[in-house]
């Protein structure tokens, strides 16, 4: 990954720190001596949830960070309000090839991810936590074991263990992680962990969240929900991690409000280093927004919405002038096909079909290749055992709309000036384990 540094949000609160990477200490290592002279140690969590710790994230309007958005503090309600034992689960997949803000907060500032998932689990009253981190995430995997250490007769009274699941993207899919910590292969089950109700692990209700979200959630409770929502939007609050790379000066992890100008989100990376055609937006399961329209867009969901994007994971790419972004796509919708669990047909069959197709366009861009696409993407939209395809086919969808020219200038014969050319998306073999 390269986009392996780190920028900091300006400090402009006088209340509290600017935001998540406020707290990551320039020597690379936060211990939990310089973490607790800002943060007080969390409460111990019992079987009893804290109704006002779940209030409090309520009122922040704390949107989960790991993708969909979900309202935290409704997830943690939900798991509260089920018979115990409860057990909390701070998902550190990271699968996405595009994305380095969850390890790097694990790798730099594990403490306070720790501090929120333990303030999670006083909430749900949950006495066992399991920080499942990608078993390829070296430095991540070194971070968290050794804050765990370091505050081992702090978190005496409480469950805490780390576990490293096999590197699958989808092995991060909640219903999966579960399946891998109960012993079986970390596969999606089908239909998603309830977190409010059984299924969860050893089928008792489970709070599954994002390193990210857990990390805000710290800080929430430190320095309060007025804090929290004094910056971003009305609608979506607070500050969030994007993961910046591509054609950018300096590809970095960066810390910004919702609503930000994509284009001023840029200049956090140093800007484009070149002419821009396109920038893929939250990830390989993301979408192309065209260059420039989407610069001035805001970076929320609402303001991604009209280009039928949205953040995700928290990643932005930038295309260069000059790359094909169809054979950028046909690469990773390969990669999507090859990290198929393999437990449905629109995986099986569907992802290697339009793999292929979409490859066959970097040289045919004719109509009845594209409406064949268009049609298999219709069929496979909904029909997968999880999220998986339905991620392929935004991406594939988002291809054929921004890269039209393109589409048209191979179909007449006439491929672009970035067919054959080196690829600009760093695009990794697939994993080969499940357990």
């Amino acid at each position: 990954m390269r986009a392996d540094g780190a920028t900091m949000a300006p400090a402009d609160r006088s209340t509290g720190p600017a935001g998540l990477l406020a707290e990551v200490s320039p020597s690379g290592w936060t211990t939990l001596d310089e973490h607790r002279r800002r943060h007080p140690a969390p409460p111990t969590p019992t079987s009893t949830p804290r109704v006002d710790l779940v209030d409090l994230v309520r009122r922040s309007g704390l949107g989960g960070r790991g993708g969909a958005g979900f309202p935290t503090g409704e997830k943690l309600r939900a798991v509260a309000s089920r018979p115990g034992p409860r057990t909390v689960v701070v998902n550190a997949s990271e699968g996405e090839p595009a994305s380095a803000k969850d390890r790097l907060l694990l790798a730099r500032a594990p403490h306070l991810v720790l501090d929120g998932a333990l303030l999670a689990a006083a909430a749900v009253g949950a006495e066992t936590v399991v920080v499942a981190v990608d078993r390829a995430h070296a430095r991540a995997l070194e971070g968290v074991r050794r804050a765990v250490v370091e505050r081992r007769a702090e978190a005496a009274r409480i469950d805490v263990r780390v576990a490293a699941p096999p590197s699958r993207y989808v092995a991060g899919e909640s219903s999966a992680l579960v399946r891998w910590i109960d012993g079986g292969p970390a596969k999606p089950t089908g239909a998603p962990a309830h977190t409010g109700g059984a299924g969860g692990v050893g089928g008792r209700p489970t709070l599954v969240q994002n390193v990210e979200t857990l990390a805000h959630l710290a800080q929430i409770v430190r320095y309060g929900p007025a804090w929290f929502t004094a910056t971003g939007t009305a609608a979506e609050p607070g500050t969030t991690l994007v993961t910046v790379s591509g054609a950018v000066a300096r590809p970095c992890v960066t810390e910004v409000p919702w609503g930000m100008p994509i284009e001023e989100l840029l200049g956090r990376a140093g800007g484009p280093t070149g002419q821009t055609q396109a920038l893929l937006v939250g990830g390989f399961s993301g979408a192309w927004v065209p260059v420039p329209s989407a610069l001035g867009a805001p970076y929320s969901r609402a303001g991604l919405a009209s280009f039928g994007a949205a953040p995700g994971a928290g990643v932005v790419v930038a295309l260069p002038e000059g790359a094909c972004g169809l054979a950028e796509t046909a690469r990773v919708l390969q990669w999507f096909a090859e990290e198929s669990a393999g437990q449905c047909g629109p995986c099986v069959r569907g992802l290697p079909a339009v793999a292929g197709a979409m490859a066959s366009l970097e040289w045919d861009g004719s109509p009845d290749a594209v409406a064949r696409l268009r049609r298999w993407a219709d069929d496979i939209e909904g029909r997968g055992g999880c999220g998986h395809p339905d991620g392929a086919v935004t991406l594939l969808r988002s291809a054929l709309d921004v890269f039209a020219v393109d589409l048209r200038r191979h179909g007449q014969g006439t491929p672009c000036a970035g067919a054959g050319r080196p690829p600009v998306l760093d695009v990794p073999a697939a994993g080969t384990e499940w357990r």
